[in-house]
């Protein structure tokens, strides 16, 4: 049962709204002992190194914790220099740049040293203000919309630390904030124990599906066929009437059927227009494994167009991500309403006679689900795909009636998937939803939680 509180007072401040009488309302520089940023090391990324003390960046930050799978570690000589970014039990990191801004955690002491850099932000809570009820505060819908509003900077968003300090919070005595920080603890502690159930559902069913395609594409639908060794390792066994074909050998004998995109200055910012007469289509649409036109095109006129044609992409050719984290992934390009070009991060591939467009398409994202294509690409920071490489990629051949079936077989196998990790996932966005407004119900006295501590 929701407790309110007995008596409420207009906070002053559209965004609070009523808090509990006994409340005030204060700046956060008056309940604070420091509000700063850290910086890059002497040598910059030179400074880096396997081991030492944790460089705490704005990738590192979340809400729920530490993510140390990609921090910096820097030496100790180093961490005695940065003597203004060394983070200290109680601190509240907070992400002041970037599409991380707002993205808060809460120093618990599980690390023994640690620094941050320049994105990153120290607030250290002074004792007017509990560091958990801080934290939350900061997590809550009242933090955050000051943060939305608070956002400076020409190239990249960035947090302006002179308004950072004037932000507005309602606040507790010492010992409701300690009863709010508690609740609030055991509360999201539980609610994010059944966002990481249902996360691994969705990981498992994911996994199934890789599974479903990788047998279908690999050894077909009939598990009596006779086999024989394919001659490339990873693919083992395969159906005895199969054939093992590259990609260059399946795209369609037509010219420009296995392009990349524009090149640099063939394809700039500065070339899309509003309301243009052809689409640009970039990797972005394309990193869940299927077509997802989940934001406008960006366009360019029919004149730039016809200088770039060569990378002209029509119904049902396969757009496959070049760049990025999500190299080698791909999707079928459906019906558009206007002539469309790749952009530069991507490739395009028209297949020839004698293939089914789905079978060659769970083809290519079974290379990428069995980290075939990753293996093979060669690079560091910006990995890179590219037409070469992707030419020479094993690709298998059977008639076109068990294509069809096979392309038909999955597709219906991971619909019906699909359809239970979308429910997973509605659930997970609604547990989430539900975290943050408890949140900011229960920091700005909308719900009184005194009882339930301490019962």
């Amino acid at each position: 049962m929701i407790r309110r509180y007995e008596r409420y007072k207009d906070s002053g401040v559209e965004w609070i709204g009523e808090i509990p009488e006994g409340w005030d309302v204060k700046r956060l520089k008056l309940v604070v002992s420091k509000v700063g940023s850290g910086v890059t090391p002497k040598g910059g990324a030179n400074a880096y190194q396997l081991d030492g003390i944790p460089l705490l960046r704005s990738q590192n930050i979340h809400f729920n914790g530490l993510k140390l799978d990609d921090v910096a570690y820097i030496s100790q000589e180093i961490h005695d220099e940065m003597q203004n970014s060394k983070v200290m039990d109680g601190d509240v990191l907070l992400n002041i740049t970037g599409a991380s801004i707002g993205r808060c955690y809460f120093s618990d002491g599980s690390l023994e040293e640690a620094n941050v850099n320049q994105h990153v932000c120290i607030i250290r809570p002074a004792s007017a203000i509990g560091t958990k009820y801080l934290y939350y505060l900061l997590r809550s819908d009242v933090g955050q919309k000051q943060i939305d509003v608070d956002q400076t900077g020409s190239g990249r968003e960035g947090l302006n630390f002179e308004v950072l300090k004037n932000f507005l919070f309602p606040l507790a005595d010492t010992a409701e904030q300690t009863a709010i920080a508690t609740f609030l603890d055991r509360k999201t502690a539980e609610i994010d124990q059944l966002i990481a159930n249902k996360e691994k559902l969705i990981a498992l069913y994911e996994e199934e599906k890789a599974t479903i395609i990788n047998h279908a594409v690999t050894k077909g639908l009939d598990p009596k066929v006779k086999t024989k060794p394919s001659g490339v390792d990873w693919l083992g066994d395969i159906p005895e009437h199969w054939e093992v074909k590259r990609l260059k050998y399946v795209k369609a004998e037509v010219k420009n059927s296995f392009v990349d995109g524009p090149f640099g200055s063939n394809l700039k910012t500065e070339h899309f227009v509003n309301n243009g007469g052809v689409y640009v289509i970039d990797s972005g649409y394309i990193t869940s494994g299927c077509f997802n036109q989940h934001k406008e095109f960006k366009t360019i006129t029919e004149e730039h167009f016809e200088t770039i044609k060569r990378s002209e992409c029509v119904e049902n050719d396969i757009v496959i991500a070049k760049i990025g984290a999500n190299f080698g992934m791909s999707g079928i390009l459906p019906k558009l309403d206007k002539p469309s070009v790749v952009s530069g991060n991507s490739l395009k591939l028209t297949i020839g006679n004698g293939y089914n467009l789905k079978f060659i398409h769970y083809q290519l994202l079974n290379l990428k689900q069995n980290g075939v294509i990753d293996i093979e690409v060669k690079g560091s920071a910006q990995p890179a795909l590219s037409m070469q490489l992707m030419s020479e990629m094993p690709f298998l051949k059977t008639n076109e009636a068990e294509q069809t079936s096979i392309g038909a077989h999955i597709e219906a196998e991971c619909a019906r998937l699909t359809t239970i990790i979308d429910k997973f996932k509605k659930q997970v966005e609604l547990f989430k939803e539900y975290r943050t407004t408890l949140i900011s119900e229960v920091v700005t006295g909308k719900i009184d939680v005194r009882d339930e501590v301490a019962t």
